[in-house]
């Protein structure tokens, strides 16, 4: 099972309210409460016992506080993504300083046009690696990321996705076997060997928990979901995520997980 030490995270800047919508309707995010909400997010991730790094806000890129999008780091090394959405594609660059005090040049590859991945599209399940294909995230980013992969001694497979943005917005992996799931991914045949907890359509944002050594933290304000993720028997805690749902962002697009 996964152990994590280390997270990433990067604080919201004022720009945070031109970031990239699907939900218009919701409103744009209040950067002062945005800002409250990470404190408790940076707070809650160190409860579950690891270091956090804190890099300052990126004014000139709105979506940046999203880190998840911008790596995927596996216990063998990093991949610097290539981000598909065009207003993003320098955090990728941004990120990889931080990410080099972690690892060396041989643990470091990278996705290259025309190849698109955004961590957003990666589940991480042991070895196993699932990957969403997507609006921003490609079928050339696909193959070269499983490439890299399998020269590691990893694996993973495509998943086409439907309807979601990212493939993490619907299927969220929590160890153990268990595996929250709405929408779409219930009945994918991809997931048919793990412990599908199904969460109401109501309740679909929360369906972006994430598992930090052994606690499942679970956005705040879906009952349903922090019920039935406390009946899986994980300790679980709570955080606000409202401002960021309002750009299509959810708890684990906010921090880099390793």
């Amino acid at each position: 099972m996964a152990k994590f030490s280390h997270v990433i995270v990067r604080r919201p800047g004022k720009s945070l309210c031109d970031g990239i919508t699907s939900a218009p309707e919701l409103g744009k995010p209040i950067y002062e409460k945005a800002i409250k909400q990470h404190d408790a997010y940076i707070e809650a991730l160190k409860q579950c016992g690891v270091d956090v790094t804190v890099l300052p806000a990126m004014e000139e890129y709105p979506d940046s506080c999203f880190v998840e999008d911008t790596a995927v780091i596996t216990r063998c090394g990093a991949i610097i993504d290539n981000p598909g959405a065009g207003t993003r594609n320098g955090e990728a660059k941004e990120m990889e300083p931080t990410i080099r005090q972690f690892f060396d040049d041989d643990h470091i590859a990278h996705i290259t046009a025309p190849g698109t991945l955004e961590g957003g599209d990666v589940m991480m399940v042991g070895d196993h690696f699932y990957v969403g294909r997507s609006a921003r995230t490609n079928e050339e980013g696909i193959r070269q990321f499983i490439e890299i992969l399998e020269g590691w001694g990893l694996s993973g497979s495509e998943v086409p996705l439907e309807y979601v943005l990212h493939l993490k917005t619907g299927v969220n992996y929590l160890e153990d076997n268990n595996m929250l799931v709405s929408g779409e991914f219930k009945t994918k045949p991809d997931f048919e060997k793990y412990n599908k907890v199904e969460i109401p359509e109501d309740e679909a944002y929360a369906a972006n928990c994430i598992w930090v050594n052994g606690t499942v933290i679970v956005p705040e304000g879906y009952p349903t979901v922090l019920k039935a993720v406390q009946d899986l028997g994980y300790k679980t805690l709570t955080v606000d995520t409202s401002e960021y749902r309002k750009i299509d962002g959810g708890l684990s697009c906010l921090s880099l997980r390793f």
